[in-house]
């Protein structure tokens, strides 16, 4: 179907209101890139603009891949249906709509459905589908994405993303749907349970496991000061329950960005990992001397912080630094109350640092490392359960996503919190700060420094872009970047590694479309397409005797590789 016809069916079409109205207002040299396609949907579902037409995140588009998925409950079986699907959603604008109209919609195909009344983290409903021994979840949120956007996310019986061939099910179910805007719903709701306390209980009483030393938090936790931002989402009311349960109670939440409001209109991204989100915690941090700031972003996945430096000012720390101060901590506690398993084992992507993986060595813990998506390390974890080869004792990714338990099988800013005040709690002790902890670690093993370029390949031509661009790369065999010599090149595609003799080694990740370089002086070089979004990212990790020399390898490799992408 051109766009043009699929223009003509919507423009034919019984819309709700709002979205006729916008129809009817959509500037003709929009109408191509609203149309041309059903908005791409994958294993970490759908996410991108609201607005009228098939390849934006609206009603129509919402109950027809819901009644795909229903489909593909249906095909399942009855105990499928009984089981059920636990619904979300977060504070963006039409969240709720989005959550109700999908509800209806599996309601009327007789599936059972377990439903929140209000907003809650997307952690939390990985935890309900497992909890409530659920066929699958949705979860409506656009995570950190600006306020012009929303998603759909799909879960799987294990409370990760739904794996591939699900999700492939339900992209062929919602193709063969000729007429989605006459789906039916039971506006009844007749097959629907609301449950907000139940779960909220249940998690909440995980999330006091989360806690290793409790004696070091009755000591210092009540003393520790420190500032949480929610940035206008779901995770004050459990974020704060977390850490009150935990015995930290000495924290100011910033007030402006506790009100849950879609427009975020206090920063230009709900994003902890972008610095901007944190400086008005960190105004109010200043105010009051507090030793840290943290922040959650508007579906509670992902936690950012910044701590306080000597000279009262506050270092935003990155994704990567968090999870190496975390590891270190974590494993030194475990260590110290004598929990720390023979076996045990961290599990990251390959884009991520090798920092926390250089300390959990020191522990004699393994690092596994997977591709990006949390689903890859929740299959891990589902791997060492079944296998019992391995005791599965933290998970990260360089963007800010952090998993410490796997009650949840997705990343988790709630249970991130909890630990990250423990920490702060642990150099309290020591009359050190975050920084000084950093610094020891550095000088222990090394200056890691990571950085990571998104180019956008917006429109109907982005993708084939993006692709033309993969094919160069892996055509250019890169040899050297800059003076240094590329000792190995992973390609994920075809799942293979090629050093500089052509010896080729099999590599266990499944496939993706991702290029990874080993350079000669321990750095590293990745390349890969988003799945949920029209970016390249470019990934730079570099290692080196001192900040100042691994800050100049960093912007060396950045400066040449942009230049390749670019040029």
């Amino acid at each position: 179907m051109t766009y043009q016809e699929a223009y003509a069916k919507w423009q034919a079409a019984d819309l709700p209101a709002d979205l006729e109205a916008e129809l009817k207002a959509l500037p003709e040299n929009q109408v191509e890139e609203a149309f041309y396609q059903d908005m791409a949907f994958g294993t970490a579902g759908m996410r991108g603009h609201m607005g009228v037409g098939p390849n934006q995140i609206n009603v129509v588009t919402v109950a027809k891949v819901t009644e795909a998925l229903a489909e593909y409950i249906d095909q399942n079986g009855q105990a499928a249906k009984d089981r059920g699907v636990v619904i979300a959603f977060d504070s963006r604008h039409h969240s709720t709509e989005f959550a109700i109209e999908a509800s209806q919609v599996l309601s009327a195909h007789g599936i059972k459905v377990y439903r929140f009344s209000s907003l809650r983290p997307t952690p939390e409903l990985s935890f309900a589908v497992r909890n409530l021994k659920a066929f699958a979840g949705i979860m409506i949120t656009a995570s950190h994405n600006p306020k012009e956007d929303n998603g759909y996310k799909v879960y799987g019986e294990d409370g990760g993303q739904m794996i591939p061939e699900a999700v492939q099910a339900v992209i062929d179910a919602r193709a063969a749907i000729e007429d989605p805007f006459n789906i039916e719903k039971d506006e009844a709701e007749s097959n629907v349970q609301i449950i907000d306390d139940l779960v909220d209980n249940a998690y909440l009483a995980e999330v006091k496991t989360i806690s290793v030393d409790r004696d070091l938090i009755k000591k210092e936790g009540a003393a520790l000061k420190f500032v949480y931002s929610p940035l206008h989402g779901t995770g004050q009311y459990i974020g704060e329950k977390a850490l009150q349960q935990a015995g930290f109670t000495n924290y100011t939440v910033v007030k402006e960005q506790a009100e849950l409001d879609g427009d975020f209109p206090t920063v230009k991204k709900p994003n902890p990992e972008d610095p901007a989100a944190l400086s008005l915690a960190i105004e109010y941090a200043k105010k009051e001397a507090a030793d840290l700031v943290v922040a959650t972003d508007p579906d509670a996945d992902r936690m950012g912080a910044a701590v306080r430096l000597a000279d009262g000012s506050y270092q935003v720390l990155s994704g990567n630094q968090i999870a190496a101060l975390m590891v270190n901590y974590l494993l030194t506690a475990k260590k110290k109350t004598n929990t720390l398993p023979e076996n045990g084992a961290i599990v990251t992507s390959i884009v991520s640092s090798r920092f926390a993986s250089e300390i959990a060595k020191s522990f004699g813990v393994t690092t596994f490392d997977v591709l990006t998506g949390f689903k890859y390390i929740a299959a891990m974890i589902d791997r060492f359960e079944e296998k019992k080869d391995y005791t599965y004792l933290f998970g990260f990714e360089e963007s800010f996503g952090y998993l410490i338990k796997p009650f949840a099988h997705d990343k988790d800013a709630i249970q991130a919190l909890v630990l990250f005040a423990e920490m702060a709690a642990f150099y309290k002790e020591k009359g050190q700060s975050f920084a000084d902890g950093l610094n020891a670690l550095y000088e222990e093993f090394g200056y890691f420094e990571e950085k990571t370029i998104a180019y956008n390949f917006p429109g109907v031509s982005g993708h084939q872009e993006m692709a033309d661009l993969m094919t160069k790369f892996r055509d250019e065999k890169l040899e050297k970047v800059g003076n240094e010599l590329v000792l190995a090149t992973q390609d994920f595609a075809s799942q293979t590694q090629v050093d500089r003799a052509g010896a080729v080694k099999k590599m266990p990740q499944p496939k993706a479309n991702v290029l990874k370089y080993w350079m000669a002086d321990g750095s590293w070089i990745a390349l890969r397409p988003s799945g949920t979004e029209p970016k390249l990212k470019l990934y730079l990790g570099v290692v080196a005797d001192s900040k100042q020399a691994a800050d100049a390898k960093l912007a060396a490799y950045e400066k040449e590789m942009a230049a390749r992408v670019q040029g």
